[in-house]
């Protein structure tokens, strides 16, 4: 690569970049979704999980299998000027196969709903591409979100077989506490822990997301004593665009609408 010049990703890995980035494979959804609704020409690549924006495929996007198994080969066919990627999301050691490849990799790591925002206006820097109105508006809508008076206690698992629950340090955490909704195994020393239904701290709410596990009305309230909220798993743990519907609708769907002022 013909670097133009230098930046560094939120690892604080020094990214080479040309004069001009015209050519972008995101390996992550968030990060698609991100570059899509503010520059969908970009986008030569992303993966098979990549949903948003929901035109997507009419912009010619080749898909590059998984966020943990990419397919190298094709990525590399593509020629991308950037490869964006997240560092929870994405297999360090694929990452190291693009850059031995020539590639330039650019990380983001997100933990909490401000420093989604402010990570995704770098990338998109990165990019070439001015702040859009949507960060804007996704920091007024969360900025300004009130709590409710009565906050609620919640385990929120993402999968069964074995159950795994969202623990400690997780995107999904900061978004739920600033709903007014406490993770009841946000302490817990794993950002994804093992548990059994059975053997819970106390709780009067269960989150079920319909991503990564897909949890309905039929799988998944059984086992637990305490009501369920099904949710969009989009919404709940997807940073970007997203994030504005997710101020409007998670309230409602997770029983915090009575808000104080």
């Amino acid at each position: 690569m013909n670097a133009g010049m230098y930046v560094r990703d939120d690892e604080d890995r020094r990214v080479p970049l040309p004069e001009t980035v015209r050519r972008v494979v995101s390996l992550v959804p968030s990060l698609t979704e991100a570059v899509g609704v503010t520059a969908p020409g970009l986008l030569v690549g992303a993966t098979d999980w990549c949903t948003h924006p929901p035109d997507l495929d009419d912009h010619d996007v080749t898909r590059v299998r998984g966020t943990k198994n990419p397919d190298i080969d094709t990525i590399v066919g593509l020629r991308p000027d950037l490869v964006l990627a997240n560092a929870e999301e994405n297999k360090p050691g694929e990452l190291e196969k693009l850059r031995a490849a020539g590639l330039a990799v650019y990380v983001t790591d997100i933990r909490t709903v401000d420093g989604a925002l402010r990570s995704l206006e770098r990338m998109l820097a990165a990019c070439g591409l001015e702040r859009p109105a949507w960060i804007d508006g996704a920091r007024a809508a969360w900025d300004t979100l009130p709590l409710p008076e009565t906050p609620r206690r919640a385990v929120v698992p993402i999968w069964r077989k074995p159950w795994m629950a969202v623990g400690s340090d997780t995107f999904t955490g900061a978004v739920l506490d600033r709903l007014g909704v406490e993770n009841v195994l946000g302490d817990s020393p794993e950002r994804y822990p093992r548990f059994d239904p059975a053997d819970l701290p106390a709780h009067d709410l269960v989150v079920l997301p319909d991503e990564p596990y897909t949890f309905t009305a039929e799988d998944g309230p059984e086992s637990f004593a305490a009501p369920s909220a099904l949710v969009s798993g989009r919404l709940l743990t997807w940073y970007g665009p997203s994030l504005l519907e997710a101020a409007r609708v998670l309230p409602e769907q997770l029983g915090v609408t009575s808000l104080r002022p």
